[in-house]
């Protein structure tokens, strides 16, 4: 942000709340590049806000954020639904600390997010703020600019949709980490007995190309289909990189264990995954749109609230 050195108090209050503001819109959006034109309108906004007005600068500022979400929200829904391939929300990486906390790792975790599309805009949000961050539904409904009753009624019907979609089970991260290392290690060496015993009988694969690189258009589901996909990987030619010129990296992504492939001069895609309760890799996420992985290429961590 374009900021004088010289930070004020009202500078101090924005930068103060400025990892909430960014949690709270990367939730609602699902792309970091979204969410940071949010945070940088809300700081417009409360630039030339008179805040003396103002009593509570965090109740304020997230009514700005949660609101300028759900109008880019409700503009790019038709760009989604006319989206060649899965629409898979923007990865971006993140600290230990994120993945430590197992509520927080499960609310910016790629299956969440993908289950949050398919609310309406003030379904997530309303989800978000209540289900995440444990706002009150009557600073919801100050911050959605709703009645506290429609919040209410909002809340109910995103969390049985998502509860729908999305069981939850006590998640073991060392369990998860030992997991995709050893995926990892299979992909590596085209291990198909290896993969076929990490991987879930269902396992899903969703790869979002966006049109702009060559992915699958739909699911790739069951188990066999899956492992030789990943079998053949060490072997293949893939946009145009020679398999002894991709390089991969284990890291954090979306508060849990990921992989980072990059060729000689560009990150190329990511792989998240989800697990089932047997500890099983159930679905995977690969987001290779060159547009949807600025996040991952600029190295920024972030540690979400």
């Amino acid at each position: 942000m374009n900021q004088p050195q010289q930070a004020g108090p009202d500078q101090l209050a924005f930068q103060q709340y400025r990892t909430l503001l960014f949690s709270v819109a990367y939730r609602i959006l699902g792309t970091a590049a979204d969410a940071e034109d949010v945070v940088q309108d809300a700081w417009l906004k409360w630039s030339a806000a008179d805040r003396s007005q103002v009593a509570d600068p965090k109740a304020y500022l997230t009514r700005i954020v949660s609101n300028l979400a759900m109008e880019r929200l409700r503009s790019t829904r038709h760009q989604r639904e006319t989206y060649v391939g899965p629409w898979l929300p923007e990865p971006i990486l993140t600290g230990p600390n994120t993945a430590d906390g197992v509520a927080t790792a499960d609310s910016v975790s790629m299956a969440l997010l993908v289950v949050l599309e398919t609310l309406s805009p003030l379904e997530r949000a309303v989800f978000v703020l209540k289900e995440v961050f444990a706002f009150s539904y009557a600073e919801i409904a100050e911050a959605v600019e709703r009645s506290e009753a429609a919040v209410r009624q909002a809340a109910h019907r995103a969390r049985e949709h998502v509860q729908a979609r999305r069981p939850r089970f006590t998640a073991d991260r060392a369990r998860q980490r030992d997991v995709t290392e050893r995926f990892f290690a299979a992909t590596a060496g085209g291990d198909i007995n290896t993969l076929m015993e990490l991987l879930s009988p269902d396992v899903t694969l969703w790869t979002d190309g966006g049109g702009k690189v060559r992915q699958a258009l739909k699911p790739v589901v069951g188990l066999e289909t899956v492992a030789r996909w990943f079998a053949a990987l060490g072997t293949a030619t893939y946009q145009g990189i020679e398999p002894g010129q991709m390089r991969a990296e284990l890291t954090w992504i979306n508060g849990g264990p990921g992989v980072v492939f990059c060729g000689p001069d560009h990150v190329v895609a990511t792989l998240t995954f989800d697990f089932d309760p047997e500890g099983r890799i159930s679905a995977i996420h690969n987001v290779a749109n060159p547009d949807k992985l600025h996040a991952v290429a600029d190295g920024t961590r972030h540690e979400l609230p």
